[in-house]
């Protein structure tokens, strides 16, 4: 069974994330942004390490992220795990749903998540009445997958040194677009495990991969909160180049 919700009374106005990611890709109207502040939700918080759906489910909702970060992963007939995408802010990982009746993937948390499910007649509702966001929402299932591309060539053909600087400037530059980014420095909740899950090698070799990139002076962890010293070297290392993020950002920092 999925792992129970608790239902939340409202969530910050004057910071949703959906809003903010659209708008870094268009200028929206005022019946557009006002149209997707009184879109239909149902609001609630799940604790961290809880299925959200599962592959097989057949929802007749989608969920958008509004804190917290979620984990989009496959499970092997062997019970091994392997994150295919990490959900921030702004996301709706199971938009998919939306048109394709039967989930192919699960979505858990990683963290304590506050989430908003949107019915799939209020989406569809809302892409009739407003082609503009349909467009956007088409635009971001395409830049998915952009994203799952370049993961593929990620833990392909890079050693995992380069692996893990490429998925930290991708973390970090997804984050910036929705205003979760204060210079460098970002909170980056996701464990080790997490990190071997994704990236496709052992915990211990990630343990080992942060220490000599600690050692090389290319990142800073306090705790839970990363900061990137010498942003250059990083993306260097780590062959990224934002363009397959396709996003409406300063490409100076990016």
């Amino acid at each position: 069974m999925h792992a129970s919700f608790h239902p939340q009374a409202s969530f910050d106005p004057d910071y949703n994330p959906m809003i903010r990611k659209l708008e870094s890709i268009f200028t929206l109207t005022d019946d557009e942004r006002r149209a997707l502040e009184t879109l239909p939700m149902q609001l609630a918080v799940l604790r961290d390490h809880q299925d959200i759906v599962r592959e097989g489910d057949r929802p007749s909702r989608s969920c958008l992220i509004l804190g917290g970060f979620t984990a989009t992963y496959k499970i092997t007939a062997g019970g091994k795990r392997q994150i295919v995408a990490f959900g921030i802010p702004g996301d709706i990982p199971d938009l998919q749903s939306l048109h394709l009746k039967v989930l192919d993937v699960s979505i858990g948390t990683l963290t304590q998540c506050r989430l908003g499910f949107i019915t799939h007649d209020d989406l569809r509702d809302l892409c009739t009445r407003f082609p503009r966001i349909a467009a956007a929402f088409w635009r971001e299932t395409l830049i998915e997958g952009a994203i799952f591309r370049e993961w593929v060539i990620n833990i392909g053909r890079r050693e995992a040194y380069s692996r893990m600087a490429h998925v930290l400037c991708e973390f970090l530059v997804r984050l910036r677009a929705v205003g979760l980014v204060e210079g460098h420095a970002c909170d980056l909740p996701i464990t080790q495990v997490e990190f071997a899950d994704a990236l496709g090698i052992t915990p211990v070799h990630i343990n080992r991969v942060f220490q000599q990139m600690r050692a090389d002076g290319l990142i800073e962890l306090k705790g839970e909160r990363l900061n990137i010293p010498d942003w250059d070297r990083l993306k260097h290392v780590g062959e990224f180049d934002s363009t397959y993020l396709h996003l409406e950002i300063d490409q100076a920092v990016a």
